[in-house]
């Protein structure tokens, strides 16, 4: 592997052109004030930006997310990060490719590459550090020794603050057709699917299982925004200091097949969800994930509730 000037440590696949990062998602919301509450409660550090909310981790200077307020929830726009020496060949490629570059929408401050994916999708490339890890994140299930208390008091409990963005799953009209534009416009890789119904893929310079994941609607929009936290017990945590504060549906605690993460999704006001996530399989840089085609019912969770009867509607799609 080589290394990126000035980036010890860093490493890419030498001759092969992708992004490295999904590095940040814009959304609009009915109400920012609901958003907030929402957003802080779930463990993120929000921050008032202009007229809109930054989403960021605690410690972290990236901002994963930002939001904008309209009449109802839409996905905005995606935007993924490359190296910089990528940059003009990944241009001249989605050139090629047909593919018209658009200015920045109204208010962004961008030196990226603007496009619409088949389905009309807005997708930002840009030059950014890689925040996708480069390794498996780290993972515990601590426990202890004889004739010591294990737990905690509930009163006692940590704050759960998610370490990162992980992953989105977008809903698209055609999963296949977005297969085929992601992998060859962006440089993306297929990590598995499920037919024609859902999609996995990674980045190319070492990622999770997933950056992004599509899954079959009438429409795009935004299924669920994924953070990672250290391991279940903080995934358990998480689900209750939402429940504590009036967030109580969604869908967990569960172990996913495609990917491994155990999960609790948090159902936002507007329908999508927050997911926790931990332990999610890792693609090193060096390594050709051997991608599968799975059955539906052996492609979801391993083990967990049943899933809610709305889990997978899109309401963005839905009549105003």
């Amino acid at each position: 592997m080589t290394a990126i000037t000035g980036k010890v440590g860093i490493t890419k696949r030498p001759g092969e052109l992708g992004i490295h990062s999904m590095d940040t998602f814009h959304m609009v919301v009915p109400d920012l004030r609901v958003a907030q509450d929402f957003y802080t409660s779930f463990g993120l550090d929000v921050r008032e930006e202009g007229e809109g909310l930054g989403l960021y981790t605690f410690g972290s200077t990236q901002r994963w997310a930002s939001l904008g307020e309209a009449g109802r929830k839409k996905l905005n726009h995606l935007s993924f990060a490359i190296f910089e020496e990528d940059f003009e060949p990944m241009k001249r490629r989605i050139e090629a490719d047909g593919v018209p570059i658009m200015d920045a929408p109204l208010g962004f401050d961008s030196n990226g590459i603007w496009f619409r994916d088949p389905f009309g999708v807005l997708i930002e490339v840009k030059i950014a550090e890689k925040t996708s890890p480069a390794q498996k994140a780290d993972f515990s299930v601590p426990s202890s020794a004889a004739g010591v208390m294990g737990s905690m008091q509930r009163c006692n409990a940590p704050k759960v603050q998610p370490h990162r963005l992980a992953h989105l799953l977008i809903f698209t009209p055609d999963v296949p057709a977005c297969i085929r534009f992601y992998s060859r416009t962006l440089g993306l890789r297929l990590s598995d699917q499920s037919g024609d119904g859902i999609c996995f893929m990674h980045g190319i310079h070492g990622s999770d299982h997933h950056l992004v994941a599509f899954a079959k609607s009438d429409a795009p929009g935004l299924h669920h925004c994924s953070w990672d936290v250290g391991g279940i017990n903080e995934i358990g945590l998480g689900a209750a200091q939402m429940a504590d504060k009036g967030f109580d549906k969604g869908w967990g605690l569960g172990r996913h097949v495609l990917g491994s993460n155990y999960f609790h999704y948090v159902k936002d006001p507007w329908g999508s969800y927050s997911e926790y996530s931990a332990d999610i399989d890792y693609i090193p840089v060096d390594h050709d994930w051997e991608a599968g085609d799975y059955p539906p019912e052996d492609s979801i969770y391993l083990w967990g509730p049943e899933i809610p009867k709305d889990f997978i509607t899109n309401y963005e799609s839905q009549p105003e």
